[in-house]
């Protein structure tokens, strides 16, 4: 079978990822090796997919339906077959194979199609605070995975060169790391890059988490992202700031969780999201996010 990427990952590479073409273009034998290798039977590739991977649906050799994941290196794949062993498959997707070659993941197959994001909002955002909740657990030892601190600082040191009409808000977003990171509360193996479409409908347990990006720090700063989830829709409605504020409130008692540290992390996040958006060339999510910040 041909593997071809799908389009929107091709694009979404070509935003952020210096060595993209490179990567894309040795993707059909690099796939092709990892199939063989596992005496894999393709059925599809997933479409539209993500935007940082190739995901194939495929079957074992004895007939078992899995997942094979294929990441470039900025993806960090690595750090997301080290957090899946740590889990352990509580709470997020099974790791089937310790390890295939790198950047290459064979994963349990859950509904690809099917993610809380199709439930009606409220439930959604219950059904995904337990899952997120089940993913806090003590990071293993040593330096495994990037902290916090080290990748917000990273985005901090870009967010700096914004253009000077949203100089106010990277302002206060880069003061609220600062007080942030000066006493976390905890430190916790995290998602990462967690929000509604990254929970999937499974098997052996209704909900579980895919996809992460894992980072070890504060509770809060992986449930900011679920708090803009479905932000076209916030921005849509005359109550979208409302709105917002009762959903930083209402996540924050539910999963025990200081509301004005949620809120801070929400700020930060959405400010770097939104200075990234403008930064390659997609304005119309900046403005978004760029709003929704602004209410916080």
């Amino acid at each position: 079978m041909a593997f071809e990427p799908p389009r929107r990952l091709v694009r979404a590479l070509g935003e952020s990822v210096p060595d993209a073409d490179d990567w894309v273009d040795k993707l059909p034998e690099t796939a092709g090796q990892a199939v063989a290798l596992r005496e894999l039977t393709v059925e599809r590739v997933q479409v539209p997919g993500g935007r940082s991977s190739l995901v194939a649906l495929v079957r074992l050799p004895d007939g078992t339906p899995a997942v094979l994941k294929l990441a470039p290196p900025r993806a960090r794949p690595e750090s997301e077959r080290a957090a899946l062993a740590h889990w352990d498959g509580r709470g997020a997707v099974q790791l089937l194979e310790p390890f295939v070659a790198e950047g290459v993941l064979v994963l349990e197959r859950l509904h690809p199609d099917v993610s809380v994001r199709s439930l009606p909002e409220a439930k959604a955002l219950l059904e995904a605070a337990g899952a997120l909740r089940r993913l806090w657990v003590p990071p293993p030892e040593g330096p495994v995975f990037e902290t916090v601190a080290e990748r917000t600082g990273r985005q901090a040191a870009a967010m700096r060169g914004a253009p000077a009409q949203v100089a106010g808000l990277v302002d206060a977003a880069l003061s609220a790391r600062e007080e942030l990171l000066a006493a976390p509360p905890e430190l916790r193996l995290l998602h990462g890059t967690f929000r509604q479409s990254k929970v999937l409908a499974g098997e052996r347990s209704p909900w579980l988490a895919v996809g992460p990006d894992p980072v070890v720090g504060e509770c809060a700063f992986d449930l900011a992202r679920l708090v803009r989830d479905r932000v076209e829709d916030l921005i849509a409605t005359p109550s979208g700031a409302a709105t917002t504020r009762r959903r930083i409130k209402r996540l924050a008692e539910s999963l025990e969780v200081d509301q004005e540290r949620l809120r801070g992390w929400t700020l930060f996040r959405a400010v770097e999201s939104g200075v990234r958006a403008l930064r390659v060339g997609r304005p119309k999510d900046a403005e978004l996010l760029l709003e929704f910040a602004g209410w916080l």
